[in-house]
């Protein structure tokens, strides 16, 4: 599983030029799937985004987490995160999971933060999708499980 956590200070996904989710201060989350990723990978990555502190104390230091701060998520799925262009020029994606798989994890990665009392707002799982965000640092996180 790999997660490209982005600090930011809003961000939107549009499908068919309608905006499907929109979030204010938080994190938009890039989430991808491989073979072997399951219900404990998931609770791993959901631990590790919700307390990764990226954001700023009091004293201008990322000491804070989303949790500490209150703020939302927009999480987007993105096979292309397995993406392997090590060998020639056009990527392979034989590494990420297929969508019928992957579409149960993404699902049980976004009610579990939901049940956690998160906001949480989403793309549309295997749709073309616009992603607009103002990334606020910039920071952005690679995780991988």
């Amino acid at each position: 599983m790999r997660i490209v956590v982005q600090r930011c200070d809003d961000a939107k996904v549009s499908v068919d030029n309608k905006i499907v989710g929109s979030i204010s201060k938080g994190m938009m989350l890039l989430v991808g799937f491989t073979q072997g990723d399951g219900s404990k990978e998931i609770d791993y990555m959901i631990d590790k985004v919700l307390n990764l502190r990226i954001f700023d104390d009091e004293n201008g230091i990322m000491n804070k987490s989303l949790l500490d701060l209150g703020g939302s998520i927009l999480s987007v799925s993105q096979f292309t995160l397995y993406g392997d262009a090590s060998k020639g020029r056009r990527p392979s994606y034989s590494h990420a999971l297929n969508g019928e798989n992957a579409i149960k994890l993404y699902e049980e990665f976004n009610s579990k933060i939901k049940e956690k009392g998160i906001h949480i707002e989403t793309g549309i799982f295997g749709a073309e999708m616009k992603v607009t965000l103002t990334n606020d640092g910039p920071v952005t996180i690679l995780l991988e499980k």
